[in-house]
C-alpha cells in the first residue's frame, strides 16, 4: 500500500509540474505575441567610472545598458513570477530565476555579436553583419560601439535591413574610464582597447562574440556560438592560435611580455561567457591577491606598457598566459587569416573543411597584396541580403578566386570556398521543412 501511494505522489507531482510548464509557455507564447514587430532601437551607453549607473541617450525601449535591472514587484495571483515582464525581477527570487530562466530565456535566447568601428570601417563593417545575417539561424542582436560621427551612417544602412526580423542592433558611443581615457585610446589603435571593458558595460549580457571589421563569416554565427556549450567548468573565452607555424610566429620570436602557449593567441575573433569573466578571480604576476576584470586593466597596461606592440591583444595574452586553464582554444578555421598561407598552407583544419571564418587583416581586403581575400571581401560586399542574390555569388568568385593562383593564399583558393558553398546549400537550397 505505501509502494502505491508513493507511485500516487509522484505521479500528482509530475502532473503539477506539467500543468505548471503549460502555463509557462502559454505566458511566454502571451508575451512574444504582444511583443511582435517591435524592433529595439538603438541604445547609446556612457561609460561612468566611478559609479556603476549607466546613461542612455536617444530614443527607445530598454536596451543592454539600462538601469535598474531588478524593480520591485509584488508577487499574487495575478502577478505570478513566470508573467513578470523582463525587466522586473520578482519578490521570491528563487522561484522567480528557477522558472523564468530556464523556461523563457532559454528558448528564446539571442546571439550576441560585438563589434568596434572607427575611422573609415564603415563599410568593413556592414559587409562583415552582412556576412553574418546571411547564413544566420537564431536572432542575432549586434552590438556596434563606434565614433559619433558614424552613428547616422549605421543606422540609415542597417534600418534598410528592418525586413529581417531575426535582427537588432544597438549602438554604443567609445568610452574608456575617465581616469585613464586617454592611455587607453593611445593604446595600439583609437578604438582597439574599447573590446577590453565589453564585460563590463554591457552587464545584462551573459554571452558574446566579439569579432574585428576585418571579419567575414562564410558559415553560420550558429556554429562558433555553439562552441559555448564545449567550454569546462574553468573556461571564460575562447580564441584561435596566431600561429600555427612557430618558425614564422610573432610572438614566439619577438614578444617582451608574456604570452599564451606557444604562439600566443589572435584576439579578432574572441567567444566570451562575460558572466564568467566578470566573477573570476585572476591570477597575475602584480600581486599575490588574484584580480577581477575591472580591477585587473589598468595595473596591466601600467606594467607592460611600454613592452607590447599589438595592444589589447598583447594584454589578452599576459592574461591568459597566468590563466590558461580559463581560455578555450578553437582551431585556425575559424579565425583564418594571411599568415596561413602567406608563405605555404599552414592551416590543415581549413585544407580538410574550408575556411569558416576569414579575417583580412592589415588591409588586405583594399590592398593587391592577398587577391583571394579581397576577391572574398569583394564578393560578400557586392551582394544583397536576398536569396537569389547569395546563390548567385559563388560562380564569379570562383572565377575571381582562379586568378589568383600566381599567390601561394591563391594556390589553395578552393578553401574559400569549400565551406561557403555549404553554407548556401544548407541555408537557401533546403527546404525549409528539413533545415
Amino acid at each position: 500500500m505505501r509502494r502505491y501511494l508513493r507511485v500516487v505522489g509522484l505521479c500528482l507531482a509530475c502532473g503539477f509540474c506539467s500543468l505548471l510548464y503549460a502555463f509557462s509557455q502559454l505566458a511566454v507564447s502571451l508575451e512574444e505575441g504582444a511583443a511582435g514587430g517591435r524592433r529595439p532601437q538603438a541604445a547609446v551607453v556612457s561609460w561612468l567610472a566611478d559609479s556603476e549607473r549607466d546613461t542612455r541617450r536617444g530614443a527607445g525601449s530598454a536596451g543592454p545598458g539600462r538601469t535598474g535591472r531588478c524593480k520591485e514587484f509584488s508577487l499574487s495571483y495575478w502577478n505570478p513570477y513566470w508573467m513578470l515582464p523582463s525587466d522586473v525581477c520578482g519578490m521570491n527570487c528563487f522561484w522567480e530565476a528557477a522558472f523564468r530562466y530556464n523556461l523563457k530565456t532559454r528558448p528564446n535566447e539571442k546571439m550576441h555579436l560585438a563589434v568596434v568601428a572607427c575611422g573609415e570601417r564603415l563599410e568593413e563593417t556592414v559587409t562583415m553583419l552582412k556576412s553574418a545575417l546571411i547564413f544566420s539561424i537564431k536572432p542575432l542582436h549586434v552590438h556596434i560601439f563606434a565614433e559619433d560621427q558614424l552613428h547616422d551612417s549605421f543606422k540609415v544602412r542597417l534600418d534598410s535591413w528592418s525586413f529581417l526580423q531575426r535582427f537588432n542592433y544597438s549602438l554604443y558611443p567609445i568610452t574608456f574610464p575617465s581616469d585613464s581615457a586617454v592611455e587607453w585610446k593611445k593604446l595600439f589603435k583609437p578604438c582597439a582597447s574599447q573590446r577590453l571593458f565589453l564585460p563590463l558595460i554591457l552587464k545584462d549580457v551573459d554571452s558574446l562574440l566579439y569579432v574585428d571589421t576585418d571579419i567575414l563569416f562564410l558559415r553560420p554565427v550558429d556554429d562558433i556560438w555553439s562552441l559555448l556549450k564545449k567550454f569546462n567548468s574553468t573556461q571564460i573565452a575562447a580564441m584561435a592560435p596566431e600561429h600555427e607555424e612557430p618558425r614564422i610566429g610573432w610572438y614566439n620570436r619577438f614578444a617582451r611580455h608574456p604570452y599564451y602557449g606557444r604562439t600566443g593567441v589572435n584576439s579578432g575573433v574572441m567567444l566570451m561567457n562575460m558572466t564568467r569573466m566578470r566573477r573570476k578571480y585572476f591570477k597575475n604576476d602584480m600581486t599575490t591577491a588574484r584580480l577581477q576584470w575591472g580591477d585587473i586593466l589598468m595595473p596591466l597596461l601600467k606594467k607592460y606598457k611600454l613592452n607590447i606592440t599589438w595592444g589589447d591583444q598583447d594584454l589578452l595574452n599576459i592574461m591568459f598566459f597566468h590563466n590558461p586553464e580559463s581560455l578555450f582554444v578553437f582551431p585556425c578555421q575559424w579565425n583564418y587569416r594571411p599568415d596561413h598561407c602567406i608563405y605555404g598552407s599552414n592551416c590543415r583544419e581549413a585544407e580538410e573543411e574550408g575556411v569558416f571564418i576569414l579575417h583580412g587583416n592589415r588591409g588586405v581586403y583594399h590592398d593587391d597584396k592577398q587577391p583571394a581575400f579581397r576577391a572574398v571581401y569583394e564578393a560578400l560586399r557586392n551582394c544583397s541580403l536576398e536569396g537569389d542574390s547569395v546563390r548567385s555569388l559563388l560562380k564569379p568568385l570562383e572565377l575571381e578566386l582562379q586568378k589568383t593562383v600566381h599567390t601561394y593564399c591563391g594556390k589553395t583558393y578552393k578553401i574559400f570556398i569549400k565551406q561557403l558553398t555549404k553554407s548556401i546549400r544548407n541555408r537557401y537550397d533546403t527546404p525549409p521543412k528539413e533545415r
